[in-house]
């Protein structure tokens, strides 16, 4: 009998070993990427107006996500008929980017050049933060590369321009994406309630291009109508911040906000979204595990991440097919 794939090389169980990414492979060396995808931690949380954490958010999801690295043969999904992420789509861990404490930028510069390094390498950068200011250095590294449509999924606009000084906090990065000219517009998904950002933000986020829709928005419009605000054919970047969710089940966020999405909603739009556009990088952000001691923000977090990356290669290679 020819033995099943989950019965070759080592069984690898979860609590086995160090705590890469999924399990997958560590490169130290960011000019020797060779992946379809790159894990990229950025524990940068000094752009934060509450409470800190998101430091410790990286190294949190990736042991939650070795939950998720049973065998060799690709997490098999009985409702779609498919298996997800098999051995041949390559993904590393390149370990996290350097945090120098107290100085934003040039932390963020070393963001920004993990970021560039696995974009140089043709890789799918995915970066696990830290506060969502490390979404700035991400976005700043696409500048290179043809335009972008961002695709947001937050309890707050992130539009803040300049307060107090303070440009590249975790309240500005919507705000200085819509100012690249290479970012064609953002769609916001889940902003509700009392936010960060006041109404001139508001008026200056409609006016630079972004759709806003809260969460009982998108519930009214149900995935499709969501997907159909999407521009066609645009290359999609997706942010997540953890506090899109509703914090009964992501309560691991220095910023948590009742209301929120539940697993599936956010799930079925990623899933839409791999099925239509081109996803060309993906951040998530803002989980802060000490205020979660079951540890389910980070499993929510590790195990939205491996889905939405094993819709982006299904649908990848159907379209290649």
């Amino acid at each position: 009998m020819t033995k099943h794939g989950y019965e070759t090389g080592r069984l690898n169980l979860p609590f086995v070993g160090i705590s890469t990414f999924g399990k997958r492979p560590y490169v130290e060396d960011w000019s020797k990427i060779q992946a379809d995808v790159a894990v990229m931690g950025a524990p940068f949380d000094f752009g934060t107006q509450f409470r800190a954490g998101a430091r410790f958010g990286p190294r949190a999801v990736r042991e939650a996500s070795t939950l998720f690295s049973f065998g060799h043969a690709g997490a098999y999904d009985h409702e779609d008929d498919a298996t997800y992420l098999p051995e041949s789509v390559r993904i590393v861990d390149i370990g996290d980017a350097d945090i120098v404490h107290t100085d934003t930028e040039a932390s963020h510069a070393n963001i920004e050049a993990g970021v560039r390094a696995m974009l140089k390498a043709g890789a799918l950068p995915v970066v696990i933060g830290g506060d969502h200011s490390v979404n700035i250095p991400c976005i700043r590294a696409f500048d290179d590369q043809e335009p972008i449509h961002i695709l947001q999924i937050d309890a707050h606009l992130d539009f803040v321009d300049v307060r107090h000084g303070v440009r590249h906090g975790h309240g500005n990065p919507m705000r200085r994406a819509a100012e690249k000219g290479y970012v064609t517009g953002i769609t916001a998904l889940g902003i509700r309630n009392v936010s960060s950002t006041a109404k001139d933000g508001y008026d200056a986020a409609r006016e630079m291009g972004d759709d806003i829709l809260s969460v009982r928005q998108v519930r009214k419009l149900g995935t499709e109508g969501v997907l159909e605000r999407l521009p066609k054919g645009a290359r999609i970047y997706v942010t997540i911040d953890i506090d899109g969710f509703c914090p009964s089940i992501a309560p691991g966020t220095g910023t948590p906000s009742h209301g929120g999405f539940l697993y599936y909603e956010v799930l079925e739009i990623l899933q839409g979204v791999a099925q239509n556009h081109d996803v060309v990088g993906i951040d998530l952000v803002e989980v802060a595990p000490d205020y979660d001691p079951s540890g389910g923000t980070q499993i929510l977090a590790a195990q939205v991440l491996l889905n939405f990356l094993g819709f982006i290669f299904h649908a990848r290679e159907q379209r290649a097919g």
